[in-house]
Protein backbone atom coordinates (compact mmCIF):
# COMPACT_ATOMS: atom_id res chain seq x y z
CA UNK A 1 0.00 0.00 0.00
CA UNK A 2 2.90 2.26 1.01
CA UNK A 3 4.71 1.47 -2.13
CA UNK A 4 2.13 2.28 -4.13
CA UNK A 5 1.22 5.78 -2.56
CA UNK A 6 4.89 6.68 -3.41
CA UNK A 7 4.49 5.32 -6.55
CA UNK A 8 1.50 7.17 -7.42
CA UNK A 9 3.37 10.42 -5.77
CA UNK A 10 6.18 10.35 -7.94
CA UNK A 11 3.95 9.60 -11.20
CA UNK A 12 4.82 6.60 -11.58
CA UNK A 13 1.18 5.01 -11.48
CA UNK A 14 -2.29 6.45 -11.54
CA UNK A 15 -3.80 8.00 -8.78
CA UNK A 16 -7.67 6.25 -7.83
CA UNK A 17 -8.88 9.58 -8.48
CA UNK A 18 -7.76 12.92 -9.37
CA UNK A 19 -9.85 15.96 -8.51
CA UNK A 20 -9.06 18.43 -11.54
CA UNK A 21 -9.17 22.50 -12.04
CA UNK A 22 -9.96 23.37 -8.44
CA UNK A 23 -9.18 26.22 -5.91
CA UNK A 24 -7.35 24.53 -3.50
CA UNK A 25 -7.18 25.95 0.17
CA UNK A 26 -4.32 25.59 1.54
CA UNK A 27 -4.13 25.66 5.44
CA UNK A 28 -0.58 24.72 5.79
CA UNK A 29 0.94 27.67 3.69
CA UNK A 30 -2.28 30.11 3.75
CA UNK A 31 -3.40 30.56 0.08
CA UNK A 32 -5.14 29.22 -2.35
CA UNK A 33 -3.72 27.11 -5.44
CA UNK A 34 -4.95 26.25 -8.87
CA UNK A 35 -4.23 22.78 -9.61
CA UNK A 36 -5.25 19.18 -9.49
CA UNK A 37 -5.33 16.88 -6.50
CA UNK A 38 -4.28 13.28 -6.77
CA UNK A 39 -5.75 10.65 -4.50
CA UNK A 40 -4.60 6.98 -3.91
CA UNK A 41 -5.34 4.03 -1.66
CA UNK A 42 -7.48 6.71 1.05
CA UNK A 43 -4.71 9.08 0.84
CA UNK A 44 -3.55 12.52 -0.31
CA UNK A 45 -0.95 12.19 -2.94
CA UNK A 46 -0.29 15.52 -3.73
CA UNK A 47 -0.94 18.73 -6.11
CA UNK A 48 0.26 18.27 -9.48
CA UNK A 49 0.08 17.14 -13.09
CA UNK A 50 -1.32 13.73 -12.35
CA UNK A 51 -3.69 10.95 -14.05
CA UNK A 52 -6.40 8.75 -12.25
CA UNK A 53 -8.29 5.69 -13.18
CA UNK A 54 -10.93 8.05 -12.00
CA UNK A 55 -10.84 12.02 -13.47
CA UNK A 56 -13.16 14.50 -11.80
CA UNK A 57 -13.29 18.15 -13.38
CA UNK A 58 -14.44 20.38 -10.43
CA UNK A 59 -14.38 23.21 -13.07
CA UNK A 60 -12.69 26.24 -10.33
CA UNK A 61 -14.91 25.25 -7.32
CA UNK A 62 -12.56 24.89 -4.39
CA UNK A 63 -11.56 22.14 -2.74
CA UNK A 64 -10.70 22.13 1.36
CA UNK A 65 -10.50 19.65 3.95
CA UNK A 66 -13.10 18.33 5.42
CA UNK A 67 -14.96 19.66 8.75
CA UNK A 68 -14.58 18.49 11.82
CA UNK A 69 -17.12 19.24 15.07
CA UNK A 70 -14.73 19.81 17.95
CA UNK A 71 -17.34 19.27 20.30
CA UNK A 72 -20.64 18.33 19.62
CA UNK A 73 -23.22 15.62 22.08
CA UNK A 74 -25.06 14.11 18.85
CA UNK A 75 -28.01 13.03 21.10
CA UNK A 76 -29.13 16.88 20.77
CA UNK A 77 -29.95 16.35 17.10
CA UNK A 78 -32.58 13.46 18.56
CA UNK A 79 -31.21 10.72 15.98
CA UNK A 80 -28.89 7.88 16.48
CA UNK A 81 -24.89 8.18 15.55
CA UNK A 82 -25.23 6.58 12.32
CA UNK A 83 -28.12 9.05 10.91
CA UNK A 84 -26.68 12.11 12.18
CA UNK A 85 -24.05 11.00 9.75
CA UNK A 86 -26.25 11.17 7.00
CA UNK A 87 -27.46 15.02 8.29
CA UNK A 88 -23.79 16.17 8.50
CA UNK A 89 -21.68 14.42 5.69
CA UNK A 90 -23.29 16.29 2.94
CA UNK A 91 -22.51 19.41 4.70
CA UNK A 92 -18.86 18.06 4.68
CA UNK A 93 -18.23 17.17 8.00
CA UNK A 94 -15.93 14.46 7.70
CA UNK A 95 -14.90 14.38 11.55
CA UNK A 96 -16.45 15.15 14.86
CA UNK A 97 -15.42 15.08 18.76
CA UNK A 98 -18.41 13.61 20.31
CA UNK A 99 -19.08 13.58 24.09
CA UNK A 100 -22.12 11.17 24.96
CA UNK A 101 -22.72 12.17 28.47
CA UNK A 102 -26.05 12.84 27.69
CA UNK A 103 -27.18 8.88 26.74
CA UNK A 104 -23.98 7.57 29.51
CA UNK A 105 -26.42 9.69 32.58
CA UNK A 106 -30.03 7.69 31.22
CA UNK A 107 -28.27 4.48 30.63
CA UNK A 108 -24.51 4.33 31.41
CA UNK A 109 -22.23 2.28 30.03
CA UNK A 110 -24.99 0.22 27.93
CA UNK A 111 -25.58 3.79 26.69
CA UNK A 112 -21.83 4.33 25.21
CA UNK A 113 -21.96 1.22 23.71
CA UNK A 114 -24.91 1.96 21.86
CA UNK A 115 -23.39 4.62 20.70
CA UNK A 116 -20.08 3.64 19.62
CA UNK A 117 -21.88 0.32 18.01
CA UNK A 118 -24.43 2.83 15.93
CA UNK A 119 -21.24 4.64 14.52
CA UNK A 120 -18.98 2.29 13.09
CA UNK A 121 -20.59 1.52 10.47
CA UNK A 122 -20.84 5.12 8.84
CA UNK A 123 -18.00 7.01 6.88
CA UNK A 124 -17.23 9.36 9.97
CA UNK A 125 -15.07 9.25 12.15
CA UNK A 126 -16.49 9.37 15.63
CA UNK A 127 -14.12 10.06 18.29
CA UNK A 128 -15.66 9.59 21.56
CA UNK A 129 -15.06 10.99 24.86
CA UNK A 130 -15.69 9.17 27.78
CA UNK A 131 -18.38 11.56 30.08
CA UNK A 132 -16.71 12.81 33.30
CA UNK A 133 -20.01 14.15 35.07
CA UNK A 134 -22.22 10.86 34.91
CA UNK A 135 -24.24 12.59 36.51
CA UNK A 136 -23.08 15.80 35.80
CA UNK A 137 -22.62 16.91 39.58
CA UNK A 138 -23.27 15.61 43.18
CA UNK A 139 -26.67 17.09 43.73
CA UNK A 140 -27.56 15.42 40.58
CA UNK A 141 -30.09 12.23 40.30
CA UNK A 142 -29.48 10.31 36.45
CA UNK A 143 -29.88 6.62 35.50
CA UNK A 144 -26.45 5.67 36.03
CA UNK A 145 -23.14 7.01 38.36
CA UNK A 146 -19.72 6.62 36.47
CA UNK A 147 -17.32 7.51 39.26
CA UNK A 148 -13.57 7.24 39.62
CA UNK A 149 -12.74 3.87 39.89
CA UNK A 150 -15.26 3.11 36.60
CA UNK A 151 -13.73 5.83 34.55
CA UNK A 152 -10.60 4.26 34.58
CA UNK A 153 -12.45 0.57 33.46
CA UNK A 154 -14.38 2.27 30.70
CA UNK A 155 -10.76 4.06 29.41
CA UNK A 156 -9.22 0.54 29.22
CA UNK A 157 -12.26 -0.90 27.93
CA UNK A 158 -13.18 0.89 24.80
CA UNK A 159 -11.67 3.42 22.75
CA UNK A 160 -11.94 6.70 23.67
CA UNK A 161 -10.33 9.86 22.62
CA UNK A 162 -9.85 10.79 26.25
CA UNK A 163 -12.10 12.17 29.45
CA UNK A 164 -15.26 14.45 28.07
CA UNK A 165 -15.99 18.02 29.32
CA UNK A 166 -15.43 18.35 32.98
CA UNK A 167 -18.18 20.53 34.36
CA UNK A 168 -17.98 20.02 37.70
CA UNK A 169 -16.05 22.88 38.01
CA UNK A 170 -15.83 22.88 42.32
CA UNK A 171 -14.57 19.32 42.13
CA UNK A 172 -11.71 20.33 40.48
CA UNK A 173 -10.73 23.57 41.86
CA UNK A 174 -11.81 21.68 45.75
CA UNK A 175 -9.78 18.20 44.88
CA UNK A 176 -12.77 16.22 45.25
CA UNK A 177 -11.41 12.78 45.94
CA UNK A 178 -13.77 11.17 43.08
CA UNK A 179 -12.84 13.70 40.40
CA UNK A 180 -9.44 13.70 40.96
CA UNK A 181 -9.08 10.09 40.16
CA UNK A 182 -11.05 10.56 37.55
CA UNK A 183 -8.38 13.41 35.84
CA UNK A 184 -5.47 11.35 36.69
CA UNK A 185 -6.75 8.68 34.42
CA UNK A 186 -6.92 10.77 31.25
CA UNK A 187 -3.91 12.10 29.39
CA UNK A 188 -6.63 14.69 27.74
CA UNK A 189 -9.79 16.37 29.08
CA UNK A 190 -12.25 18.48 28.00
CA UNK A 191 -13.08 21.70 29.52
CA UNK A 192 -16.24 23.57 30.47
CA UNK A 193 -15.75 26.73 32.22
CA UNK A 194 -18.24 29.33 31.97
CA UNK A 195 -17.10 32.61 33.40
CA UNK A 196 -14.40 30.85 35.14
CA UNK A 197 -11.32 33.68 35.53
CA UNK A 198 -8.62 34.57 37.46
CA UNK A 199 -6.74 32.15 39.99
CA UNK A 200 -10.15 29.47 39.95
CA UNK A 201 -9.19 29.40 36.05
CA UNK A 202 -5.52 28.83 37.01
CA UNK A 203 -6.66 25.86 39.40
CA UNK A 204 -9.11 24.56 36.96
CA UNK A 205 -6.67 24.32 33.75
CA UNK A 206 -3.99 23.19 36.69
CA UNK A 207 -6.17 20.05 36.31
CA UNK A 208 -5.30 19.06 33.02
CA UNK A 209 -7.88 20.56 30.98
CA UNK A 210 -6.92 21.15 27.69
CA UNK A 211 -9.61 23.29 26.08
CA UNK A 212 -13.00 24.75 26.46
CA UNK A 213 -16.14 25.64 24.72
CA UNK A 214 -17.79 27.96 26.71
CA UNK A 215 -16.78 31.32 26.36
CA UNK A 216 -19.06 34.37 25.81
CA UNK A 217 -16.72 37.13 25.24
CA UNK A 218 -13.44 37.76 23.64
CA UNK A 219 -12.12 39.20 26.55
CA UNK A 220 -12.73 35.64 28.59
CA UNK A 221 -11.30 34.03 25.09
CA UNK A 222 -7.84 35.65 25.38
CA UNK A 223 -7.78 34.73 28.88
CA UNK A 224 -8.08 31.33 28.88
CA UNK A 225 -5.91 31.29 25.32
CA UNK A 226 -3.03 32.93 27.26
CA UNK A 227 -3.23 30.70 30.47
CA UNK A 228 -2.44 27.50 27.57
CA UNK A 229 -6.53 26.86 26.56
CA UNK A 230 -7.44 25.87 23.26
CA UNK A 231 -10.66 27.65 22.77
CA UNK A 232 -13.74 26.41 20.79
CA UNK A 233 -15.75 28.84 19.33
CA UNK A 234 -19.96 27.60 19.23
CA UNK A 235 -22.33 27.86 16.92
CA UNK A 236 -24.98 25.76 17.91
CA UNK A 237 -29.04 26.24 18.59
CA UNK A 238 -29.63 27.20 22.01
CA UNK A 239 -25.39 29.51 22.08
CA UNK A 240 -24.30 31.15 19.83
CA UNK A 241 -20.90 32.72 20.45
CA UNK A 242 -19.07 33.04 17.06
CA UNK A 243 -20.17 36.85 16.66
CA UNK A 244 -18.36 37.86 20.00
CA UNK A 245 -15.34 35.33 19.74
CA UNK A 246 -13.80 36.02 16.39
CA UNK A 247 -12.84 39.24 17.98
CA UNK A 248 -10.49 37.50 19.99
CA UNK A 249 -8.58 35.65 16.97
CA UNK A 250 -5.73 37.23 15.45
CA UNK A 251 -2.66 36.04 13.54
CA UNK A 252 -0.74 35.44 16.75
CA UNK A 253 -3.30 33.16 18.36
CA UNK A 254 -5.40 31.52 15.69
CA UNK A 255 -3.49 28.03 16.19
CA UNK A 256 -5.77 28.14 19.33
CA UNK A 257 -8.99 28.30 17.47
CA UNK A 258 -11.81 25.75 17.00
CA UNK A 259 -15.42 25.61 15.54
CA UNK A 260 -17.96 23.70 17.34
CA UNK A 261 -21.93 23.27 16.97
CA UNK A 262 -21.79 21.62 20.86
CA UNK A 263 -26.21 21.14 20.60
CA UNK A 264 -27.60 21.82 17.36
CA UNK A 265 -31.09 20.82 16.45
CA UNK A 266 -31.66 18.31 13.58
CA UNK A 267 -33.74 20.94 11.01
CA UNK A 268 -30.58 23.70 11.67
CA UNK A 269 -28.32 20.76 10.63
CA UNK A 270 -30.17 19.95 7.99
CA UNK A 271 -31.19 23.70 6.40
CA UNK A 272 -27.68 25.27 7.21
CA UNK A 273 -25.28 22.42 8.05
CA UNK A 274 -22.91 22.76 11.21
CA UNK A 275 -19.26 23.53 10.62
CA UNK A 276 -19.73 25.00 6.90
CA UNK A 277 -22.15 27.77 8.57
CA UNK A 278 -19.62 28.82 11.05
CA UNK A 279 -17.23 29.43 8.19
CA UNK A 280 -20.08 31.18 6.40
CA UNK A 281 -20.34 33.56 9.53
CA UNK A 282 -16.84 33.76 10.31
CA UNK A 283 -16.57 35.05 6.31
CA UNK A 284 -19.59 37.26 6.03
CA UNK A 285 -18.30 39.15 9.62
CA UNK A 286 -14.81 39.82 7.89
CA UNK A 287 -12.43 36.94 8.91
CA UNK A 288 -10.25 35.55 6.11
CA UNK A 289 -11.55 32.80 4.67
CA UNK A 290 -8.51 30.55 4.69
CA UNK A 291 -8.21 31.28 8.47
CA UNK A 292 -12.22 30.02 8.98
CA UNK A 293 -10.83 26.89 7.17
CA UNK A 294 -7.79 26.59 9.06
CA UNK A 295 -10.04 26.87 11.72
CA UNK A 296 -12.37 24.44 11.02
CA UNK A 297 -10.29 21.79 9.44
CA UNK A 298 -6.48 21.60 10.66
CA UNK A 299 -6.56 22.99 14.72
CA UNK A 300 -8.80 20.54 15.89
CA UNK A 301 -6.81 17.64 14.22
CA UNK A 302 -3.61 19.16 16.10
CA UNK A 303 -5.86 19.32 19.12
CA UNK A 304 -6.67 16.01 19.12
CA UNK A 305 -3.64 14.52 17.98
CA UNK A 306 -5.25 13.13 14.84
CA UNK A 307 -1.95 12.62 12.74
CA UNK A 308 -1.84 13.98 9.41
CA UNK A 309 -5.44 14.91 8.44
CA UNK A 310 -6.88 18.12 8.26
CA UNK A 311 -4.65 19.58 5.09
CA UNK A 312 -4.60 19.21 1.46
CA UNK A 313 -1.43 17.82 1.21
CA UNK A 314 0.91 15.13 0.59
CA UNK A 315 0.34 11.68 2.92
CA UNK A 316 -2.74 13.82 4.41
CA UNK A 317 -6.35 11.61 4.45
CA UNK A 318 -8.06 11.93 1.72
CA UNK A 319 -10.89 13.58 3.55
CA UNK A 320 -12.35 16.48 1.33
CA UNK A 321 -14.69 18.23 0.09
CA UNK A 322 -15.37 20.17 -3.30
CA UNK A 323 -17.73 23.24 -2.38
CA UNK A 324 -18.57 25.66 -5.23
CA UNK A 325 -18.61 28.95 -3.21
CA UNK A 326 -15.59 30.04 -0.79
CA UNK A 327 -18.34 30.09 1.99
CA UNK A 328 -19.42 26.56 1.82
CA UNK A 329 -23.08 26.88 1.12
CA UNK A 330 -23.07 24.70 -1.96
CA UNK A 331 -21.28 21.69 -1.44
CA UNK A 332 -20.87 19.82 -4.76
CA UNK A 333 -18.64 16.58 -3.54
CA UNK A 334 -17.33 15.53 0.01
CA UNK A 335 -14.85 12.39 0.08
CA UNK A 336 -14.02 10.47 2.91
CA UNK A 337 -10.55 8.49 2.80
CA UNK A 338 -10.55 9.28 -0.83
CA UNK A 339 -14.50 7.23 -1.34
CA UNK A 340 -17.33 9.86 -2.49
CA UNK A 341 -19.69 9.80 -0.03
CA UNK A 342 -21.75 12.91 -0.78
CA UNK A 343 -22.89 14.65 -3.36
CA UNK A 344 -25.03 18.12 -3.70
CA UNK A 345 -26.05 17.75 -0.35
CA UNK A 346 -27.30 13.72 -0.42
CA UNK A 347 -25.49 11.16 1.55
CA UNK A 348 -24.43 8.45 -1.04
CA UNK A 349 -24.44 5.60 1.77
CA UNK A 350 -26.96 3.90 3.98
CA UNK A 351 -26.62 2.77 7.45
CA UNK A 352 -27.89 0.48 9.86
CA UNK A 353 -29.68 0.50 12.47
CA UNK A 354 -27.94 -0.56 16.07
CA UNK A 355 -29.95 -2.75 18.35
CA UNK A 356 -31.51 -0.58 21.11
CA UNK A 357 -33.21 -3.24 23.37
CA UNK A 358 -30.92 -2.12 26.27
CA UNK A 359 -31.39 1.62 25.84
CA UNK A 360 -35.33 1.65 25.37
CA UNK A 361 -38.27 2.08 27.99
CA UNK A 362 -35.93 3.99 30.41
CA UNK A 363 -38.88 6.27 32.00
CA UNK A 364 -39.68 4.15 35.48
CA UNK A 365 -42.67 6.75 37.51
CA UNK A 366 -45.67 6.25 38.23
CA UNK A 367 -48.54 7.85 36.39
CA UNK A 368 -48.86 11.62 37.90
CA UNK A 369 -51.91 13.65 39.02
CA UNK A 370 -52.65 17.36 39.05
CA UNK A 371 -51.96 17.31 42.49
CA UNK A 372 -48.47 16.35 42.01
CA UNK A 373 -47.98 19.91 41.06
CA UNK A 374 -49.54 21.93 43.54
CA UNK A 375 -47.77 24.81 44.64
CA UNK A 376 -48.51 28.15 46.64
CA UNK A 377 -46.81 30.78 45.52
CA UNK A 378 -44.79 32.93 47.69
CA UNK A 379 -42.73 36.31 46.89
CA UNK A 380 -40.00 35.88 48.79
CA UNK A 381 -39.15 32.78 47.18
CA UNK A 382 -37.17 33.26 43.60
CA UNK A 383 -38.75 32.96 40.19
CA UNK A 384 -36.64 31.64 37.03
CA UNK A 385 -36.55 34.65 34.78
CA UNK A 386 -36.29 33.44 30.85
CA UNK A 387 -34.03 35.56 28.02
CA UNK A 388 -34.14 33.41 25.42
CA UNK A 389 -30.63 32.23 26.41
CA UNK A 390 -29.24 29.27 28.63
CA UNK A 391 -28.40 31.92 31.36
CA UNK A 392 -31.14 32.08 33.59
CA UNK A 393 -32.02 34.70 36.40
CA UNK A 394 -33.64 34.75 40.03
CA UNK A 395 -36.12 37.37 39.96
CA UNK A 396 -38.69 38.27 42.52
CA UNK A 397 -42.34 38.57 41.70
CA UNK A 398 -45.24 39.99 44.29
CA UNK A 399 -47.53 37.45 42.65
CA UNK A 400 -47.93 34.57 40.06
CA UNK A 401 -50.18 37.02 37.36
CA UNK A 402 -48.19 35.87 34.09
CA UNK A 403 -46.04 32.99 35.63
CA UNK A 404 -45.65 29.35 34.61
CA UNK A 405 -45.42 26.47 36.60
CA UNK A 406 -42.38 24.16 36.39
CA UNK A 407 -41.35 20.82 37.37
CA UNK A 408 -38.18 18.31 36.90
CA UNK A 409 -39.48 15.11 38.21
CA UNK A 410 -36.75 12.04 38.79
CA UNK A 411 -37.38 9.58 35.92
CA UNK A 412 -35.53 6.63 37.22
CA UNK A 413 -37.20 5.31 39.87
CA UNK A 414 -34.45 5.58 42.33
CA UNK A 415 -35.99 8.58 44.63
CA UNK A 416 -39.02 9.77 43.67
CA UNK A 417 -38.01 13.55 44.00
CA UNK A 418 -39.86 16.73 42.55
CA UNK A 419 -38.51 19.62 42.03
CA UNK A 420 -41.14 22.93 41.73
CA UNK A 421 -40.64 26.43 41.04
CA UNK A 422 -42.56 29.12 39.17
CA UNK A 423 -40.63 30.73 36.03
CA UNK A 424 -41.25 33.99 33.70
CA UNK A 425 -41.18 34.97 30.40
CA UNK A 426 -43.39 32.29 28.76
CA UNK A 427 -46.81 33.01 29.37
CA UNK A 428 -48.06 29.57 28.77
CA UNK A 429 -51.95 29.61 28.04
CA UNK A 430 -54.25 26.21 29.22
CA UNK A 431 -51.60 23.89 28.52
CA UNK A 432 -48.30 22.05 29.26
CA UNK A 433 -44.96 20.60 27.48
CA UNK A 434 -42.93 17.97 29.22
CA UNK A 435 -40.24 15.91 27.71
CA UNK A 436 -37.57 13.56 28.94
CA UNK A 437 -34.68 15.61 27.40
CA UNK A 438 -33.35 17.54 30.69
CA UNK A 439 -29.59 18.38 30.69
CA UNK A 440 -27.99 16.34 31.92
CA UNK A 441 -29.29 14.01 34.11
CA UNK A 442 -32.30 14.30 31.79
CA UNK A 443 -35.46 13.58 34.80
CA UNK A 444 -38.81 14.86 32.73
CA UNK A 445 -38.88 18.38 33.26
CA UNK A 446 -42.59 20.02 32.39
CA UNK A 447 -43.77 23.72 32.44
CA UNK A 448 -47.18 24.50 32.14
CA UNK A 449 -50.27 26.76 33.37
CA UNK A 450 -51.83 24.22 35.63
CA UNK A 451 -51.69 21.14 37.37
CA UNK A 452 -53.84 19.34 35.21
CA UNK A 453 -52.04 19.91 32.04
CA UNK A 454 -49.25 19.12 33.21
CA UNK A 455 -50.05 15.61 34.57
CA UNK A 456 -51.97 14.71 31.56
CA UNK A 457 -48.33 15.86 29.04
CA UNK A 458 -46.17 14.09 31.82
CA UNK A 459 -47.99 10.89 31.72
CA UNK A 460 -48.53 11.10 28.03
CA UNK A 461 -44.72 10.46 27.59
CA UNK A 462 -45.24 6.54 28.59
CA UNK A 463 -41.81 4.30 29.44
CA UNK A 464 -40.05 5.46 26.35
CA UNK A 465 -40.59 9.38 26.45
CA UNK A 466 -39.55 12.14 24.41
CA UNK A 467 -41.71 15.58 24.08
CA UNK A 468 -45.40 15.76 24.56
CA UNK A 469 -47.71 19.41 24.31
CA UNK A 470 -51.18 19.01 25.71
CA UNK A 471 -53.74 22.14 25.30
CA UNK A 472 -56.99 22.25 27.04
CA UNK A 473 -56.55 19.15 28.40
CA UNK A 474 -55.83 17.31 25.96
CA UNK A 475 -52.64 15.77 24.03
CA UNK A 476 -52.50 17.57 21.06
CA UNK A 477 -48.68 16.06 19.74
CA UNK A 478 -46.24 13.48 21.08
CA UNK A 479 -42.57 12.77 19.84
CA UNK A 480 -41.48 9.35 21.05
CA UNK A 481 -37.87 8.87 21.34
CA UNK A 482 -37.38 5.75 22.02
CA UNK A 483 -33.29 5.56 22.31
CA UNK A 484 -33.00 6.74 26.26
CA UNK A 485 -35.83 9.33 25.97
CA UNK A 486 -33.86 11.14 23.94
CA UNK A 487 -33.21 9.78 20.38
CA UNK A 488 -35.74 8.57 17.60
CA UNK A 489 -34.78 5.15 15.66
CA UNK A 490 -36.30 6.90 12.68
CA UNK A 491 -34.85 8.79 9.61
CA UNK A 492 -33.18 12.54 9.91
CA UNK A 493 -36.21 13.64 7.58
CA UNK A 494 -38.87 11.72 9.79
CA UNK A 495 -37.86 13.25 12.95
CA UNK A 496 -37.44 16.70 11.58
CA UNK A 497 -41.05 16.79 10.10
CA UNK A 498 -42.04 15.15 13.89
CA UNK A 499 -40.65 17.91 15.72
CA UNK A 500 -42.35 20.57 13.40
CA UNK A 501 -45.06 19.12 14.69
CA UNK A 502 -44.09 19.54 18.44
CA UNK A 503 -42.42 23.47 17.71
CA UNK A 504 -46.74 24.16 15.97
CA UNK A 505 -48.52 22.71 19.10
CA UNK A 506 -46.24 24.63 21.58
CA UNK A 507 -46.84 27.66 19.48
CA UNK A 508 -50.43 26.95 20.49
CA UNK A 509 -50.26 26.97 24.22
CA UNK A 510 -47.02 29.83 24.04
CA UNK A 511 -47.46 32.05 21.30
CA UNK A 512 -44.57 34.19 21.80
CA UNK A 513 -42.33 31.84 23.34
CA UNK A 514 -42.65 27.77 21.83
CA UNK A 515 -38.87 27.44 20.40
CA UNK A 516 -37.87 29.25 24.27
CA UNK A 517 -40.39 26.66 26.02
CA UNK A 518 -38.72 24.18 24.26
CA UNK A 519 -35.19 24.77 24.80
CA UNK A 520 -35.65 26.08 28.93
CA UNK A 521 -37.00 22.67 29.10
CA UNK A 522 -33.71 21.19 28.10
CA UNK A 523 -31.70 23.40 29.98
CA UNK A 524 -33.38 24.95 33.22
CA UNK A 525 -31.82 21.60 34.84
CA UNK A 526 -28.46 22.12 33.99
CA UNK A 527 -27.12 22.62 37.33
CA UNK A 528 -23.70 24.38 36.00
CA UNK A 529 -24.97 26.89 33.67
CA UNK A 530 -25.15 30.21 36.12
CA UNK A 531 -27.08 31.50 37.51
CA UNK A 532 -30.55 29.76 39.13
CA UNK A 533 -31.69 26.39 37.48
CA UNK A 534 -34.58 23.69 38.62
CA UNK A 535 -33.34 20.68 40.19
CA UNK A 536 -35.73 17.37 41.18
CA UNK A 537 -35.23 18.44 45.03
CA UNK A 538 -36.00 22.44 44.21
CA UNK A 539 -34.14 25.83 43.16
CA UNK A 540 -30.42 25.42 43.08
CA UNK A 541 -28.21 28.63 42.85
CA UNK A 542 -25.62 27.61 40.26
CA UNK A 543 -23.24 30.35 41.60
CA UNK A 544 -22.88 29.28 44.91
CA UNK A 545 -23.10 25.67 44.02
CA UNK A 546 -26.20 24.77 46.31
CA UNK A 547 -29.85 24.23 46.83
CA UNK A 548 -31.91 27.24 47.79
CA UNK A 549 -35.25 25.39 48.62
CA UNK A 550 -36.05 21.67 48.62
Amino acid sequence: MLKNIINAAYGREKADIVLKNGKIIDVLGHGIIEGNVGIKDGVIIGIGDYKGAEEIDVNGAYIAPGFVDSHVHIESAMVSPAEYARAVVPKGVTSVIADPHEIANVCGEEGLKFMLESGESVPLDICFMLPSCVPATPFDHSGAVIDGNSTKELLKKYPFGGLGEMMNYPGVVNCDDDVLKKLESSNYTDGHAPGIEGMGLNAYICGGIYNDHECDTAANALEKISKGMNIFIREGTGAKNLEELIKAVNPYNIRHFAFCTDDKHLSEILREGTISHCIDKAIVLGMDPVDAYTIACFNPCVFYNMGKKGAVAPGFKADIIVTRDINCTDIALVLKNGVPVAKDGMALFETEHSDISKVTDTVNIKPVTAECFNKDFDKNEPVIELDNSLVTNAVYCDDSKGLSLCANIERYGNTGNKGLCFVKGLDIENGAIAQTIGHDSHNISVIGSDGENMALAVNALGKKGGIAVVKNKKVIAYMELAIGGLMSYKDADTVVKEHEVIVSAAKEISPKGSNMALMILGFISLLVIPHIKLGDKGLFDVDKFRYISQ
